[in-house]
């Protein structure tokens, strides 16, 4: 899978690759529910790329009739069958990875609420103790010199300054498994300055406070952004602003759901973006596919969950 577009994505793929041959076994993942064409191939391109080994958790006629829609073999595949229903499936995936048997999960071709449900859930689930769970993208921009992630564009609706305290950690955590020692995060709000009528402002200068105390271990947090300045150098020094975050973030840390999913879909339908996500938060990292995602944002989200495999499990839960 050549991509000339978007090199720093193929990279973690490489990454991936590189880890799975030192560790001369597969990160075997559970495929929940694979019941189209786009989950086969996705359980079929991490294989040939040698990167993972997926468990397809669901009913064996189902996968059957999904690997001849992709035209696969369903023979080389490994299946743990359950019934035909998503929920089944979803439960028996997530006790595949309590067991230590499956090492992350991908989300197949169920409704999100039922596959994070099963996560979720109290007494079966895989929740970590006093960590809220978040959603982490990370971004190949053309226009952009590395890799830049959002947080949270996924999980989180409304995030109280508590929220975000989580958010950020889980975010800076998962960029360190990626080898950036000292991430440097852009707060982003409507404006770059603290004003009482926008939550948003206020919260960004609780996070910097918090920063600075080092609650976060070594990380740069600046903010109030506007997206403009926390974007490009050159708009932070138009504006006046003095900052080392400034055109070079490795994190936007978002105000809510509502605009950091516009922000990601800009970036992949008008940036010509592509995404690697996980939920974080979790005994495994958790692979989320949208049913619009590409072939190469569903492998990148595969060797994103790889990389950050070991550091993502805690024997802990709730």
């Amino acid at each position: 899978m050549e991509d000339y577009t978007h090199p720093r994505l193929r990279e973690l793929i490489e990454r991936a690759r590189a880890k799975a041959a030192k560790a001369s076994t597969l990160t075997p993942i559970a495929l929940v529910h694979p019941g189209d064409s786009h989950a086969l191939r996705a359980a079929a391109a991490m294989l040939d790329e040698g990167i993972a080994r997926p468990l397809l958790v669901g009913g064996r006629e189902l996968i059957a009739r999904a690997a001849a829609a992709a035209g696969l073999d369903a023979a080389r595949f490994e299946i743990v069958e359950t019934s035909e229903d998503a929920k089944d499936a979803a439960a028996r995936a997530v006790a595949l990875a309590r067991e230590g048997v499956a090492q992350a999960l991908m989300k197949g071709s169920l409704h999100t609420d039922e596959y994070l449900g099963a996560i979720v859930h109290r007494s079966a689930g895989l929740r970590l103790r006093d960590t809220r769970i978040s959603h982490c993208f990370v971004f190949d921009l053309p226009r952009y010199h590395k890799l830049l992630s959002l947080a949270d564009c996924v999980v989180n609706v409304m995030p109280k300054p508590r929220a975000k305290h989580h958010i950020l950690g889980n975010a800076v955590r998962l960029l360190r498994t990626l080898g950036v020692a000292e991430p440097k995060v852009a707060v982003v709000a409507a404006v770059e300055t603290v004003t009482e009528a926008i939550q948003a402002t206020v919260d960004a200068r609780t996070l910097v406070e918090t920063a600075l105390d080092g609650q976060f271990g070594a990380v740069q947090v600046e903010g109030p952004f506007g997206f403009d300045n926390a974007f490009s150098a050159e708009a932070a020094r138009i504006k006046g602003l003095k900052s080392l975050v400034a055109g070079d973030a490795d994190l936007m840390l978002m105000p809510d759901l509502n605009a950091g999913n516009m922000l990601y879909k800009s970036f992949v339908y008008v940036g010509g973006a592509e995404c690697a996500g996980l939920v974080l938060g979790v005994q495994v990292p958790v692979i989320l596919t949208s049913r619009a995602d590409s072939q190469l944002a569903r492998l990148a989200s595969v060797a994103l969950a790889v990389l950050a495999g070991r550091d993502e499990r805690v024997a802990e839960r709730d």
